[in-house]
């Protein structure tokens, strides 16, 4: 099955229904899941919705998109949207938003020892996943607040699109596993004056993480833990509330991947842990997808003709005449008479058509350079539209230049409205 025959990716229905409250631009680091959220941000409140996008991006390009100084934890209005709606922009402020949960989930005396905890500090600047669990905490937090008729989420620019699904699991099984759990112990028994009652093996344990982590370290660790402890159900209750809200009728996925392999490979992935989770899948946006205005003429006859230029045997069309020009070989008789007087000298002329020559010839590889990329492309597109025939698709044609402002989204969010195949003349 071709991608032509793939189902079209209708994305104005999609941002118009009012069932429609959480769109998630998922998939691999650096395929435009950020331009993609933008731009359905800016044409749904275009269109009359009040919109705010979330973005996980560390480049800060959405705010610069945007026409805003920078983005932070609060959401943000953008101007100069056109219509009744309206858009909001926010970018995750990992910390912050770990902090936030603290200060609301314990009194004043606890939340201060817990942010003033040298091991929390740590956890909630770069624990591994903590970026993933803090967006859908996130995610959850502007859903309760009922505020905007669509949130649209840029998924973090993981290693992995798997990594945003994963998370909220991953640090439940860290909160729930037995490190934490015998760390846990001395404070469950009374802080250090449990630890005489602690039994032997427990003590030797101890200290062997006390050489293994540093002694303060583990009095941070334990310290964080105790006065953790209450709150990590909290942790995981809210990450089970979030991935059902991800289950929900009103959540709509998007995959986005590039035109390539390896971006087409984790799609697939995506596509398939989303059945398998049950989640709401709207389709695949494939981005930068090259296109030419000339694909009629083959990869292999331009290199053949930028050959024959080469080779100085190319149909010589001057003076009305048609033969095969080749240099070596024609007599000064043969050569067509023009009329008109012949400005400059003959090797002037013939330094002239050289050049001309010589910059065709290099225009026809490059066009048969990018016939073969195009010809790539497709194969790595019919590949994956075999896999998932049910995966509804739209391209969006590769720009010459990087989107830096309204303009440059709404352009993308008029292509993506298309829901077909890239126009020929795509760049």
């Amino acid at each position: 099955m071709t991608l032509d025959a793939a189902a079209a990716l209708e994305v104005d229905p999609l941002i118009d229904d009012p069932a429609t409250r959480i769109i998630v631009c998922c998939g691999a680091g650096g395929v435009g899941k950020t331009t993609t959220a933008a731009a359905l941000g800016v044409r749904a409140a275009e269109r009359g919705r009040k919109v705010v996008v979330l973005t996980i991006d560390p480049a800060r390009r959405l705010a610069q998109s945007m026409g805003i100084d920078s983005l932070d934890n609060t959401p943000r209005r953008v101007k100069g949207i056109e219509g009744e709606g309206e858009l909001h922009a926010m970018m995750l402020d990992m910390k912050r938003t770990f902090d936030e949960i603290v200060e609301a989930h314990a009194d004043a005396e606890r939340a201060r020892a817990i942010l003033e905890n040298p091991f929390y500090q740590s956890l909630s600047a770069g624990f591994a996943g903590t970026q993933e669990y803090m967006a859908m905490e996130k995610l959850g937090q502007l859903r309760a607040r009922d505020e905007w008729d669509l949130i649209v989420v840029d998924t973090p620019p993981s290693r992995s699109a798997l990594d945003f699904l994963d998370a909220p699991g991953r640090l439940g099984s860290f909160l729930d596993g037995k490190f934490i759990k015998l760390l846990m112990a001395p404070a469950k028994m009374g802080g250090r004056a449990g630890m005489k009652f602690l039994n032997v093996g427990m003590s030797m344990m101890t200290g062997t993480l006390g050489k293994l982590l540093g002694g303060q370290l583990l009095c941070d660790v334990q310290t964080f833990v105790g006065a953790m402890d209450s709150m990590f159900g909290g942790f995981r209750t809210r990450a089970d509330a979030t991935y059902r809200l991800l289950q929900a009728p009103g959540t709509a996925f998007l995959v986005v991947a590039a035109p390539e392999r390896d971006a087409l490979r984790e799609a697939a992935y995506f596509v398939e842990r989303l059945a398998a989770e049950e989640m709401p899948l709207a389709g695949l946006v494939l981005n930068r997808v090259h296109g030419s205005g000339a694909a009629s003429l083959s990869a292999e006859r331009a290199l053949a003709a930028a050959e024959n230029l080469d080779e100085g045997r190319i149909v010589d069309q001057r003076s009305g005449k048609t033969g095969v020009r080749d240099s070596t070989a024609a007599s000064p008789e043969s050569q067509p008479v023009d009329d008109a007087p012949m400005d400059g000298t003959p090797e002037e002329h013939t330094s002239a058509d050289h050049t001309t020559e010589q910059l065709t010839a290099g225009l026809l590889r490059l066009h048969a350079e990018r016939m073969q990329v195009l010809a790539r492309e497709q194969r790595t597109r019919d590949r994956f539209t075999a896999l998932h025939p049910e995966v509804a698709v739209a391209q969006v044609p590769a720009l010459p230049g990087d989107v830096h402002d309204l303009a440059g989204l709404r352009a993308i969010g008029d292509r993506l409205a298309t829901g077909g195949s890239a126009p020929a003349g795509a760049v």
